[in-house]
């Protein structure tokens, strides 16, 4: 069973690895035989752009800049919908009222908002991080009360019967059903932190004195610098493959395929 394990996992790799040098391949002969250089950059263009804005630009204040905004949006983002969550399972009334808020916020898109909240709080940090949590914070109370309800009533039963206390059934019951939507709640909400942080800021311009990766993108177009801006994308890019890899398929691997809730 392992050595199948492993040689699927080999199989795996090597088809992302073969679909990646595909597409990068596509990527640098494409341009050069249609003459489009100048608006799409190969590869080796923008690869050689991202590592001189990395090391000898201000790209890399740019990325720590919209991590930092991310970063707390998400933590803010997940301390709310537990609250809320919890308060949802333990009063049926509340339960009620959060399903109309859901079903009005859940498809508003966090860029509508920001012209109220600029007028709130004024265009910076505190206006991003409140675009990012309102763009996450729903579908993480949508999957995580989906997980809840998901549970089957005879494991709540058995747990009870064997004595578990109300914070031992949570614990040991609830939450472990429930990881998979909660674990698909998350990345949703990393997705989103990104669209949310990269569409205000190029929209509305730069959220601070530096300004994250949308006001990156959109400064580098501004000025027809075509390789920087995709130099950005693949920023965007590459965090994103890198948190998706290390951490959120991580951290499914050692709970929800350990515990045998997944193929």
């Amino acid at each position: 069973m392992a050595e199948k394990e492993i040689n699927d996992k080999r199989k795996s790799l090597a088809t992302r690895l073969i679909f990646l040098v595909a597409l990068f391949v596509a990527w640098e002969f494409l341009p050069q035989w249609t003459g489009s250089e100048k608006i799409i950059p190969t590869f080796s263009m923008a690869i050689e752009a991202f590592w001189v804005n990395l090391w000898k630009g201000d790209l890399f204040k740019h990325i720590v800049y919209s991590l930092q905004l991310i970063f707390t949006g998400i933590l803010i983002g997940m301390l709310l919908a537990f609250i809320l969550t919890a308060l949802c399972m333990l009063s049926k009334r509340f339960n009620d009222v959060m399903d109309v808020i859901v079903s009005i916020m859940h498809p508003l898109p966090g860029i509508a908002l920001l012209p109220v909240v600029m007028l709130l709080v004024g265009l910076g940090a505190k206006s991003i991080i409140i675009i990012i949590v309102h763009s996450i914070l729903w579908p993480l109370i949508v999957n995580a009360l989906a997980g809840f309800r998901a549970i089957p009533r005879i494991q709540l039963e058995l747990g009870r019967n064997l004595g578990m206390r109300p914070f031992r059934l949570i614990w040991s019951v609830m939450i472990p059903n429930a990881f998979p939507y909660i674990l698909s709640g998350l990345k949703i909400a990393w997705a989103r932190s990104w669209r949310a942080l990269v569409s205000a800021e190029m929209v509305f311009g730069a959220s601070g004195l530096i300004g994250g990766l949308g006001w990156y993108i959109y400064k580098t177009r501004f000025f027809m610098d075509v390789s920087g801006m995709f130099a950005g994308l693949i920023s965007v890019i590459i965090i994103g493959m890198i948190v998706d890899e290390l951490v959120l398929k991580t951290l499914e691997r050692k709970t929800v395929q350990k515990w045998g809730m997944s193929l």
